[in-house]
């Protein structure tokens, strides 16, 4: 059985996503009401960057 592709995103978002832990240490120098435009979710813009580090974007 083929997974619906909204459970499909959520297991794939997981993998990359930085723990609770992790991410309440790197929360207090991430930068917050910058002028601009609406920011997107911090947490899972820097897991994205891990990942491409992390595999070299294959």
């Amino acid at each position: 059985m083929i997974p619906h592709s909204s459970q499909m995103e959520e297991a794939v978002a997981q993998l990359f996503w930085l723990s609770d832990e992790q991410w309440q240490a790197i929360t207090p120098v991430m930068p917050n009401n910058q002028p601009g435009a609406r920011r997107k979710d911090d947490r899972r813009i820097l897991s994205g960057i891990l990942h491409v580090i992390k595999s070299g974007c294959r």
